[in-house]
C-alpha cells in the first residue's frame, strides 16, 4: 500500500506541475519568432491574443476555463487526498479525491481538444502556419496523468 501511495503522490505532484507550466508557460503555437499562449502572442515583447476579451474568442476563453478549472481541481484533489489520508475510515477514503481528480482529467482533456481544434479560430493569419508548442504537448500529457492518478485513488480506496 506504501508504494501505491507513493506512486499517486508522485503522479500528483507531476500531473499539478505540467498543469501549472502548460497553464502559464508561452508556448501552445510556435510560428518563427512568435511564441502564442493562452493569454499572450510574444516574440521580443507580449501583447494580448488578438479579440481575446469578446464573444468571438469563446473557444479561447474556454480553453482558459477549463486549464485553470484543471489546475485548481489538482490541487484542491491533493490537499482533499491528504485531508482523507488521516480523516476517514478504510472504506470512505479517496472517494471524494478520485472524484476531483477524474473532473480535472476531463477539463485537461476539454480544453486541448478545443485548442486542437479551434486553435486557428482566435490566431492571426499570420501566425496560423506553425506548429504546436510545448505547452501544448505538456498539457496533453497531463490527460493521461491525471486520469491514472484519478483511477489509482479508486483502486486504493479498496486496499488495505
Amino acid at each position: 500500500m506504501l508504494i501505491i501511495l507513493a506512486f499517486i503522490i508522485l503522479f500528483h505532484i507531476i500531473s499539478a506541475t505540467l498543469l501549472f507550466i502548460s497553464t502559464i508557460n508561452n508556448a501552445w503555437w510556435v510560428s518563427g519568432n512568435f511564441y502564442t499562449d493562452l493569454w499572450f502572442t510574444c516574440n521580443s515583447s507580449c501583447f494580448p491574443v488578438e479579440n481575446s476579451e469578446t464573444s468571438a474568442a469563446g473557444y479561447l476563453q474556454a480553453v482558459q476555463a477549463t486549464m485553470i478549472l484543471a489546475t485548481i481541481l489538482c490541487c484542491v484533489g491533493f490537499f482533499v487526498f491528504i485531508l482523507q489520508l488521516f480523516r476517514l475510515g478504510q472504506g470512505e477514503r479517496f472517494v471524494f479525491t478520485a472524484i476531483i481528480q477524474l473532473l480535472s482529467s476531463l477539463c485537461v482533456m476539454i480544453g486541448a481538444s478545443i485548442y486542437t481544434a479551434q486553435h486557428e479560430s482566435f490566431q492571426k493569419p499570420e501566425l496560423r502556419t506553425g506548429d504546436y508548442g510545448y505547452s501544448f504537448v505538456l498539457a496533453w500529457i497531463a490527460f493521461p496523468l491525471t486520469l491514472v492518478s484519478g483511477l489509482m485513488y479508486l483502486v486504493l480506496r479498496k486496499r488495505k
